[in-house]
């Protein structure tokens, strides 16, 4: 058990400093793996010299021992239901799609938000009477809203200016989705929520449970190798907000 401990923590350094050095990030959660890297070397070296077995009241290792399968069972579920929204592609003739914001850089979106732009831009070719709310806010290291610069893409690829609609309030998933309710009729109108394939589960969580009576989700590809701290973080995410009512 201590060699595979061992060598999970190596696998979890090596992914923390790719992604710290070599990849980028949007955010500061990938800092988990590197957690996750020491918390498995400290427990192989504790199993190894013997201390868990004979330094830990035999209670304590059991309960620990609950805890860990209750939290495996737990983050297999809810992997699983996250697993399910990859393979949402929505339905024709959607009254409105919405696209979800992400981090807007300097040189132009995130390859995340990109990635929802492009899968926004082969709906709206497809079905032309569709239109296109952008939702996003504008955060402190960006420098125009998330939803001025999707617009702005997407009448760089021919979208016509018309059809798009523009939420820049936003600054969360909850609020990206009930903002955006403002701009249609969530009782009567067909809605796709366009965003990145490990989000698709929870953003249409959301939007059902804000209201939304006939929306799916249009699953965009997502970051190859950042995939695995994205669903991990997403993980997370689905836990919160279904805790605090939002799913």
């Amino acid at each position: 058990m201590y060699i595979l401990l061992f060598l999970l923590g190596i696998v979890f350094l090596i992914y923390f400093f790719c992604i710290a050095f070599f990849v980028g990030h949007g955010t500061n959660f990938y800092f988990i793996w590197l957690f996750l890297g020491i918390a498995a070397f400290v427990f192989s070296l504790l199993l190894k010299r013997g201390f868990w077995a004979e330094h830990i009241p035999l209670w304590f290792r059991r309960i620990f021992i609950i805890l860990v399968c209750i939290g495996g069972a737990v983050f297999v579920i809810v992997e699983g239901c996250i697993i399910s929204g990859f393979s949402m592609e929505g339905r024709s003739g959607l009254d409105y799609i919405v696209v979800l914001g992400a981090q807007m850089k300097a040189s132009g979106p995130s390859k995340a938000l990109q990635y929802r732009l492009d899968e926004a831009v082969r709906y709206l070719e497809e079905n032309p009477d569709t239109l296109v709310i952008v939702s996003g806010g504008q955060g402190l290291d960006e420098h125009i809203s998330e939803a001025q610069g999707m617009y702005d893409y997407l009448a760089q690829k021919g979208i016509a200016s018309g059809r798009i609609i523009k939420e820049d309030k936003s600054r969360n998933t909850f609020q990206n989705l009930t903002f955006s309710a403002e701009f249609l009729d969530k009782e009567k109108n067909s809605v796709g929520i366009v965003t990145n394939n490990f989000h698709v589960f929870r953003a249409v969580g959301i939007a059902k449970k804000a209201g939304y009576k006939a929306v799916c989700g249009i699953a965009a590809r997502g970051e190859p190798f950042l995939q695995y701290n994205n669903m991990m973080r997403e993980f997370f995410g689905v836990v919160k907000d279904f805790l605090v009512g939002n799913m």
